[in-house]
């Protein structure tokens, strides 16, 4: 399997990847708190249609290793640049699902745009998740701090019972997605480690990426569901749109945050057109 070595921070991060296809390299960044497994209905189309496809396990998540420190989000951005410093990758798209914009848009910041042909976000937090006077639809801290607390006191409990059926929307969704993906994204998100889970939640429902949405400087696809019950669209995709200059921003009718699975052929048919223009 795999697996390529960020060596840059307080300890060497082993990081799991996949790599498929040929043709311009698109790198998928995964959601919290799963895998790369979770693009399983984007790499083969993404494949199938001529590019290079490549996805990550972010670190403590998937079969990466999972140090116990750092997890805000340059050194997420760090182990995204290990992978496009590692494979040579040049002309890149670097696509983020949920918390996964946090790694797009950091990496502008960080490392700049030359090695970026396009960006996406897809459900994703940018900017803010928290409420803040100045982000009044954003997440109140209390909320924010159950979480934390839900996860610190009965993970797998929240994650089963609370946090994948919002995920999906999942009684107004059971035509589109079926009990065994529950239990599948469970199984994935359960397996990951305790401390990856609570710090990298800390990284999404803290940072403010607002200042930052001025480095995105290459043609970005913003795109949201406006049915989304976890990363509400108007604290995240509205703002995003309102923020990056040049970008295409998309909305699926009635679609969920979990997209990817749930409207997977609109997605895909939105993603690939955006690669080929």
């Amino acid at each position: 399997m795999p697996f390529i070595t960020n060596k840059k921070g307080k300890e060497p991060v082993d990081i799991f990847y996949e790599d498929y296809g040929s043709g311009q390299p698109v790198i998928l960044i995964h959601g919290w708190p799963l895998s790369q497994k979770a693009w399983e209905q984007q790499v083969w189309k993404i494949v199938e249609e001529g590019y290079r496809c490549i996805s990550y396990d972010r670190r403590g998540f998937g079969i990466s290793s999972a140090p116990w420190g750092d997890y805000d989000y340059s050194a997420l951005a760090s182990d995204l640049n290990t992978i496009i410093e590692g494979l040579d990758l040049e002309d890149a798209v670097i696509v983020g699902f949920s918390m996964g914009g946090g790694e797009v848009v950091r990496y502008f910041t960080d490392y700049g745009a030359d090695k970026i042909a396009k960006a996406a976000l897809i459900s994703s937090i940018i900017p803010l998740v928290k409420k803040k006077d100045d982000n009044p639809d954003g997440v109140p801290e209390e909320a924010l701090d159950g979480i934390k607390d839900a996860l610190q006191q009965d993970r797998a409990g929240f994650l089963q019972e609370k946090f994948l059926t919002g995920f999906y929307n999942f009684e107004e969704n059971k035509d589109r997605v079926s009990q065994a993906q529950l239990d599948y994204d469970f199984s994935i998100a359960s397996h990951a480690s305790p401390r990856a889970t609570i710090e990298t939640a800390l990284a999404w429902m803290h940072t403010d990426f607002r200042p930052e949405l001025k480095n995105v400087t290459v043609p970005t696809l913003i795109v949201h569901g406006d049915a989304d019950a976890t990363v509400p669209q108007a604290t995240s995709a509205n703002q995003a749109a309102k923020g990056i200059a040049d970008n295409q921003y998309e909305v699926i009718k009635g679609a969920p945050h979990g997209l990817n699975v749930t409207h997977a052929d609109e997605l895909n048919r939105i993603l690939i057109d955006f690669l080929k223009k």
